[in-house]
């Protein structure tokens, strides 16, 4: 596992990267910042690194880390998207997961200006 701390608005979560390719790739490209933007209950941002797919998700956990491939980003699943239904959690489409979130992932959902967003090697 590749640990990492982000940095969103005000609240610095911890988090693990998995052994995957893709997880790998982003570990190198480390430390990256960029503007978030959110899509319900995610939180994504455009990153340094270009993967295709590595066993893709269409549904993810609370707390997941995923690199979507059609827009290069960096998405943290913390709740519901537009695209879930009662009880699962929907990408826009199908993601990799590279991680997970290893702090109380709800600090997320009181944060109202996410500003940059920075990830680190821990």
């Amino acid at each position: 596992m590749y640990p990492v701390t982000i940095k969103i608005g005000e609240a610095t979560i911890g988090a693990e990267l998995n052994q995957t390719n893709t997880a790998r790739l982003v570990w190198e490209a480390l430390p990256f910042e960029a503007r978030g933007l959110t899509w319900g209950e995610e939180i994504y941002f455009r990153i340094p690194v270009e993967a295709g797919p590595e066993d893709p998700k269409s549904v993810v956990s609370l707390g997941d880390i995923g690199y979507w491939p059609p827009g290069n980003a960096f998405c943290i699943f913390y709740g519901r998207t537009p695209a879930s239904g009662e009880d699962d959690i929907v990408p826009a489409s199908p993601v990799n997961v590279i991680g997970r979130i290893t702090t109380d992932v709800s600090v997320l959902k009181g944060i109202r200006d996410l500003g940059v967003v920075r990830v680190d090697k821990a």
